[in-house]
Order: C-alpha cells, then sequence, then structure tokens
C-alpha cells in the first residue's frame, strides 16, 4: 500500500502550514506593505496626496527591515514551539518598530525638501502593516500560554520604542504629529474633558444602577419590566437622545434662569450616557448576585449571618468579577459614545474629530481618534486585569 505524502507511519498527517492563523496574518501583512501606498505626500493638509510605497524606502540602513520580516515569514511554516513563539514575537517587535522609525524618517527626508505647507502622512499600507504585525505578535504571546497579566506586560513592551521615538523627536516631521503641535493645548483640554464627560457619566450610573442591580436580582417579578426600559433606552440612537433632551433643559434653563441648566453643553451628555451606562451595570450586578450559588448563602446563614453581612461579606466579593467585567463593558461604551457628544458643545475629543472631518483633513480626525481608542484599549485592559485579581485562573 502507497503511504500518503505527508504522513508519517501510524501518526497523523503533518499539516503543510502549522500555524495557519499567522500564514493568513502574513498574507494580508505583505499585500498591504505591496500592495498599498506606505506614505502619503501632499502639497497641503487638505488635498489628497500621493502615494509612496513601501518597496521604495527599503534602501541603505533600511533593507534591515527585512530580517524580521523574513523571521515571520519562516514562523509560519514552523510548528509553534515555545522558542518559535519568542522567535516571532520579537521579530514582530522589531518589525512593529522598525516600520514606525522608517516613516519618520522619510518624512524628515521629505519635509527638508519640499515647501512649507506640504504635509507627509501615513498611507493605508502603514496602518494595516502595523496593525496586522501587533496581531502576528499578538497570536505568539497567546501560544505562549502566559498569564494575563504577562500578556498585558508584553504587548505594553511591544509599544515601548513608540514613546522613545515620540521623545526623540523621530516623528515630529510626519502630519500627525504636526497637527498635535499646532493644537497642543486644545488637545490636552480636549483629552482632561473627555475623561470628564466619562466621569460625570459613569458617577450617577454608578449610583442608580447598583441598586437596580440589586433589586433586579431580589425581585424577579422586576427583571422583566426593567430590562425591557433599558433596552429600548439602548436602542434610541446617541443624536436622537441627545435632541429630545435638548428640547426640555432648554425649558428648565429659561424657567429657572439662576440654576445654569442649558439644553446643550455637558448635562444633556451626562443625562444620555448614563442612560446609556445602566444597562451593561444592571445586568452585571443581577447577573454576578444570581450567579452566587445557594448552598453557599445558606451555608453562610447556617454560621450566622445576617442578610447584610451575607451580601457584603459572600454574595458581592463572588459576584465582583461579573460586576468588573460589565463595568467594562460601560465605560468602553462611555468612552466610544462621548465622541458625539460633541454634536452637542460638550467637548472632548470629539470636537477635534469632527473638525478633522468638515476641513477633509485626515490627520486632525486621527488626532482625535487614536486618543479614543487608546483610551478604551486602557480602560478594557485595566479593568480584564482587576477582573483576573479578584478571579485568578
Amino acid at each position: 500500500m502507497t503511504q500518503a505524502p505527508g504522513r508519517r507511519p501510524g501518526g497523523p498527517a503533518r499539516a503543510l502550514v502549522p500555524q495557519p492563523v499567522l500564514a493568513v496574518l502574513m498574507a494580508l501583512l505583505m499585500a498591504s506593505l505591496l500592495l498599498l501606498p506606505f506614505l502619503t505626500v501632499a502639497p497641503n493638509r487638505l488635498v489628497t496626496g500621493k502615494g509612496v510605497a513601501w518597496c521604495a524606502l527599503l534602501a541603505g540602513t533600511a533593507t534591515w527591515l527585512l530580517a524580521p520580516l523574513v523571521v515571520l515569514l519562516a514562523a509560519v511554516f514552523m510548528a509553534p514551539r515555545r522558542w518559535v513563539c519568542i522567535a516571532t514575537t520579537l521579530a514582530a517587535a522589531l518589525l512593529l518598530t522598525g516600520l514606525i522609525a522608517l516613516a519618520g524618517a522619510e518624512a524628515a527626508r521629505q519635509s527638508a525638501r519640499l515647501p512649507e505647507l506640504a504635509r507627509v502622512s501615513m498611507g493605508g499600507g502603514f496602518w494595516l502593516a502595523l496593525l496586522l504585525t501587533w496581531a502576528a505578535a499578538a497570536n505568539a504571546l497567546q501560544r505562549l500560554n502566559l498569564s494575563r497579566r504577562l500578556q498585558g506586560a508584553a504587548h505594553l513592551l511591544l509599544w515601548l520604542p513608540l514613546s522613545g521615538l515620540l521623545a526623540a523627536g523621530a516623528l515630529d516631521s510626519l502630519s500627525l504629529m504636526e497637527e498635535y503641535t499646532n493644537r497642543r493645548d486644545e488637545f490636552h483640554a480636549a483629552v482632561w474633558r473627555h475623561l470628564q464627560i466619562v466621569a460625570v457619566s459613569l458617577g450617577p450610573a454608578l449610583l442608580v444602577g447598583l441598586p437596580l442591580g440589586l433589586l433586579a436580582a431580589r425581585r424577579p417579578r422586576l427583571t422583566r419590566p426593567l430590562f425591557a426600559t433599558l433596552n429600548l433606552i439602548q436602542t434610541v440612537p446617541s443624536i436622537a437622545l441627545f435632541g429630545l433632551l435638548i428640547g426640555p433643559l432648554a425649558w428648565l434653563g429659561q424657567a429657572w434662569p439662576d440654576a445654569g441648566v442649558r439644553g446643550i453643553g455637558l448635562l444633556p451628555a451626562a443625562i444620555a450616557l448614563t442612560l446609556y451606562a445602566l444597562l451593561p451595570i444592571v445586568h452585571g450586578v443581577s447577573a454576578g448576585l444570581l450567579q452566587v450559588p445557594t448552598a453557599v448563602k445558606e451555608a453562610a446563614t447556617g454560621m450566622g449571618m445576617t442578610p447584610s453581612q451575607c451580601f457584603w461579606r459572600v454574595e458581592l466579593p463572588l459576584a465582583l468579577p461579573v460586576l468588573l467585567s460589565s463595568l467594562r463593558l460601560a465605560i468602553v461604551q462611555l468612552v466610544g459614545l462621548a465622541v458625539v457628544a460633541a454634536l452637542i458643545g460638550a467637548g472632548g475629543l470629539g470636537a477635534i474629530i469632527f473638525q478633522g472631518l468638515l476641513s477633509s483633513a485626515l490627520d486632525l480626525v486621527l488626532l482625535g481618534v487614536l486618543p479614543v481608542v487608546a483610551m478604551a484599549l486602557a480602560f478594557d485592559a485595566a479593568f480584564r486585569w482587576m477582573s483576573t485579581a479578584e478571579n485568578p485562573p
């Protein structure tokens, strides 16, 4: 009997590509580097630029970028052993840093010979390559079976060289950094305002949502109408809800001028975002308390604990991981919805984003979008870490 190719006697067939996920990521990475512009050069910030290919920049010292790329391509055809995953992570980290440094160096070279108003921006190939390289590193870290804390620390180390490049001024010639330089004070104020919108929305949501969640867990008859109401609020588009609040608040401001109530600004934004945050918080509290085993509560009662002591010492600690998970979803949701609040004068990073959209300045849009993404990822990682600390694997 002839043996099938690629099959060992008495053993399973060997896969042609041992790491299919990494293979897909690398195929997309090569396509983004070869087919999409790595940078764009435009005469000013409002005009669509001319694309610069990644291959055209591979000259001189920049050719070292091929080394980590070759390592990643070779890892596709290797079994995901521990040393292969470590090598993949290190190669992805080098490629990530190299791509950013290459963009900064080319922007500085172009800016030295172009007119003052000319801009060098990151193209679609750059952003896709950055994302896919990070995904390749994340895939390798996941295969190492590290704890969540170590994985989080490793992801921070991946982006640590970016801080060094920014501090050294290696990226100052990029259009995105020029937008930041021109709006430094406005940008810092917008970040602070964005955090303020999230904070003033989350506080009332917790004050209202925690008792409602406890009530839903203790009174099953109220669960259906309560969650039906909260789900109805979630179905209302954010802009529509902002608009519905403008009229009543404006009327209150006219009726009581000394109260300082206005139909636009922070107040309607905080009310609307508080309503949106109620569903995940109430659901998290209710689900967390309901998943506490009845036998545990009966044992606590048998030990002589009062209902209040049973709640604080037994039920709440056991329900805390679920509550932290729901709180994570609520905060990430608030960070995103706070962008739309800029349409009613609440300020924040949404104001920068909409300024860029109105003036067709893509880098100005990115100046507002990137901090929002970073803020959401930071909150998500922080609450995941706290949830892991409360409920270790």
